[in-house]
Parts: structure tokens; C-alpha cells; sequence
């Protein structure tokens, strides 16, 4: 008996070792599959981000070829399609770096790319509903770049966010800080509009009267505050663990 059982108890011993080195190696595996995810999706993010830049020199470009000179900076970067992609290349862009560096974007940098996913989701509904219906006029002038500023980005940055969970929960009681940068571009547009006159999309030029650019105006804040809710609502979300 005390033979039997020691072979019993060496078997044991076998199969426990075997049975944690299996654990072990699939554990291994697991993280480098995560590894290779983490690194996959990085340099995914920063393709989108330099995309995004080329776009944005098409444009500048095709602006400054148009007219025989140097756009004016301060209307061609004064348009919300301009400076939301600007947002999102930079939040793709330190998202991916991070990525590459194998740590993951702090709060602070989950913030700012939350803000910068909900500016872009409002860039393209505005363009799909108020922007595209009239034509050349409504979008940019090169039209791979229009298409790269106004649907592909608006299509891509959701879709990252709400795959990719390597971002923590965002806290609701932060929420109104998304809308500090809209209010701010609106104010500064509608005091153009007054001053110099410039605006950089029909449908807030002063002319169609001041009740209706309100309306126009309360409405954008109001779908930048729904999608910026349901991102945050989304930070949740953990469909895709890449690290």
C-alpha cells in the first residue's frame, strides 16, 4: 500500500507539473497574442493619423494652388472639419505611440481622445445631414481628401473606440468638458461673422438671421453632447482586449 500510494502521489506530482507548464504556455501564448494586437493596432492608428495629415496638405495645398497664394491660416484652420481632424490625428497619433511603447493612454490622454472622437462624429453628421446635400461647395475641394476628412475619419474613430479596449472608464461627471472647445469655436465664429464677416459654413452665416443660426448652433451642442455621452457610455465596453 505505502508503494502503491507513493507511485499514486508521484503521478500526481507529474500531472500537476505538466498541467501548470500547459496553463503556463497558454498564458504565454495569450500575452503574446495581446502583444502582437497592441503593437498591430498602433501602427494601425498611426497609419489613419498620417492619412488624416496628407489629407489636410491636399487640401492646403489645392487651396494654395486655387488662389496663387498662401491660404489665410485663420480661415482655413477656423473650419470644425479642419480642427476636429486635427484632434483625432492627435489622438490616433499619441494613442499609437503609446501603443508602440507598450503602456497604455493614461486618463488624461483617454479624455482628450474621447473629446476628439465625439468632435469627429459630429463632423460627419453635420456633413452627411447639413453639408453634403449641397454639393462640391458643401465638402473640402480635393475630393479623396473630402472623403479621408468627412466620412472615412468619422467612420474609423467610433469604430477604434468602441473595438479597441485599451482606454479605462471614462467618469460621467467629466463629461462637460467636451463641450469647452465646441463653444468656444462658435463664439469666435459668430464674432467673425459680425466683424469680418467670414464664416466657414453657410448655415451660420448671420444672414439667415440670428434666431435661426441659435437654433442651428443649440442643436450642434446638442448632438455633441448625445455623442459624447454615448462615448463615454462606450468606455465601458470591452470587446477587443489588446493589452
Amino acid at each position: 500500500m505505502h508503494a502503491g500510494g507513493g507511485r499514486l502521489c508521484h503521478y500526481w506530482q507529474v500531472g500537476n507539473h505538466v498541467g501548470g507548464g500547459q496553463a503556463a504556455g497558454e498564458k504565454l501564448v495569450e500575452a503574446t497574442n495581446r502583444m502582437g494586437a497592441r503593437l498591430g493596432v498602433a501602427w494601425l492608428r498611426l497609419a489613419f493619423a498620417a492619412l488624416t495629415v496628407a489629407a489636410i496638405a491636399a487640401t492646403y495645398q489645392h487651396s494654395m494652388t486655387a488662389s496663387g497664394r498662401l491660404p489665410n491660416v485663420f480661415n482655413f484652420f477656423g473650419y470644425f472639419t479642419i480642427q476636429s481632424n486635427i484632434f483625432i490625428l492627435l489622438a490616433l497619433a499619441w494613442a499609437g505611440l503609446e501603443g508602440l511603447r507598450r503602456v497604455r493612454v493614461g486618463a488624461l490622454g483617454t479624455e482628450f481622445r474621447a473629446a476628439a472622437t465625439t468632435y469627429i462624429m459630429v463632423t460627419g453628421i453635420v456633413y452627411a445631414t447639413l453639408l453634403a446635400p449641397l454639393g462640391d461647395v458643401g465638402g473640402a475641394p480635393v475630393p479623396w481628401a473630402n472623403t479621408v476628412l468627412h466620412i472615412v475619419l468619422p467612420i474609423y474613430a467610433p469604430l477604434d473606440w468602441i473595438l479597441f479596449a485599451d482606454r479605462p472608464r471614462l467618469l460621467f461627471r467629466r463629461l462637460p468638458t467636451v463641450l469647452i472647445y465646441p463653444a468656444v469655436w462658435l463664439v469666435v465664429v459668430l464674432i467673425r461673422g459680425a466683424t469680418d464677416g467670414w464664416v466657414p459654413y453657410p448655415f451660420l452665416d448671420p444672414s439667415n438671421g440670428y434666431g435661426a443660426v441659435a437654433i442651428t448652433c443649440a442643436v450642434i451642442v446638442a448632438v455633441g453632447l448625445v455623442f459624447g455621452a454615448l462615448v463615454y457610455l462606450l468606455s465601458r465596453l470591452r470587446l477587443v482586449r489588446i493589452g
